[in-house]
């Protein structure tokens, strides 16, 4: 039997950083974001060889080990690994699972700040969902991503990311203390998605990052009440609630105005948010043509999204080529997780 499972990957419209803690506890969060066609993909392979086999492809790691209820995290393929120890701790009352080969590739690199890490674990557990008919809902899913990843994992982040790639499509998301989260799905009409499509551009900086020491930045200066971070957040929560006025609407100029605010409003929360080379490739791109930018997820490198006159499209590509990064064409997913079993090969 085969089991396969994707889900999508996000971008971060506005309100990115106050879903996480302890600034969403305190004041709440919320954030704007919307799924597009590239994926985390995972497949379960069942075996009879007595060991249980994790590759992921896309990085070149392999981990190989007999058949056990615990599997150490040790830095390899961690992701994998706590998943399987929260399923078996969970839903098969500390017993190992019968044996399998698990294989994984994402169409993002980590550090991409399209929420690629979460997306990937969101992905594993679905197969496992699907794989051993556990009774979870989509909210289950989401809240027990997030917390194999931050809690059993240790890996420093926000809640958005799992619930993303989770429900997919456009959706405007609250976040309140005790992890209470709301996932509130937008109708976007398709002219307008269509539009957006048309007026945003997506370019990968050509370096990845670690969002973890960026966020880590931003608890630190939450928790110290460091004024002009709070107020930054403050800025990026009022952001979320006018893009997302304005994206229903398809007031165009007003997503233009949010999204510039919303970048200005981010680079007050942490230090280490942008960077030298981010801001030439931003002057770039105004200077060519986009009429606003910022990066997606946490900042410090990735994918940065621009909001341009699409007649100057092709100018901007041009003028961007300078960089060792390159121009993504994406679409807006309206799907979010799903899964499925080849019974045969």
């Amino acid at each position: 039997m085969i089991i396969r499972s994707k889900a999508p990957l996000r971008l971060g419209l506005a309100g990115g950083g106050t879903d996480v803690s302890p600034y969403s506890d305190e004041f709440g969060g919320c954030v704007l974001n919307a799924t597009i066609n590239m994926y985390s993909y995972c497949t379960i392979e069942e075996t009879n060889n007595g060991n249980i086999t994790f590759e992921a492809i896309d990085r070149n790691e392999k981990y190989e080990t007999n058949i056990k209820s615990y599997i150490e995290l040790d830095g390899l393929l961690d992701l994998h690994k706590g998943v399987y120890n929260r399923i078996v701790k969970d839903f098969n009352r500390g017993e190992p699972l019968p044996t399998f080969k698990m294989t994984t590739f994402s169409e993002a690199p980590a550090g991409s700040g399209l929420g690629s890490s979460s997306t990937m674990v969101v992905a594993i557990l679905n197969a496992y969902v699907e794989w051993l008919k556990l009774p979870l809902g989509e909210y289950d899913i989401a809240n027990l991503a997030y917390k194999i990843e931050r809690i059993d994992i240790g890996l420093s982040g926000g809640k958005q990311d799992q619930y993303a790639a989770t429900f997919g499509g456009f959706n405007f998301m609250e976040f309140y203390e005790k992890d209470r989260v709301i996932v509130n799905p937008l109708r976007i009409k398709n002219w307008i998605k269509n539009e957006l499509e048309h007026r945003m551009l997506l370019f990968y900086t050509g370096t990845s990052r670690d969002s973890a020491k960026i966020i880590d930045e931003q608890v630190k200066n939450t928790t110290k009440k460091v004024d002009k971070s709070i107020e930054g957040m403050h800025e990026l929560k009022k952001n979320a609630l006018i893009m997302k006025e304005a994206v229903l609407k398809g007031d165009f100029e007003l997503f233009t105005e949010c999204l510039g605010n919303g970048w200005n409003a981010k680079k007050k929360t942490a230090s280490v948010i942008s960077n030298p080379l981010i801001e030439e490739i931003y002057e770039e791109a105004i200077k060519n043509g986009a009429k606003a930018g910022k990066i997606s997820g946490a900042g410090g490198g990735g994918f940065m999204m621009f909001v341009i006159d699409p007649l100057k499209r092709i100018q901007i590509k041009k003028a961007l080529k300078k960089y060792e990064g390159n121009v993504m064409e994406f679409s807006f997913s309206d799907k979010g997780i799903e899964a499925w079993t080849l019974n045969d090969k």
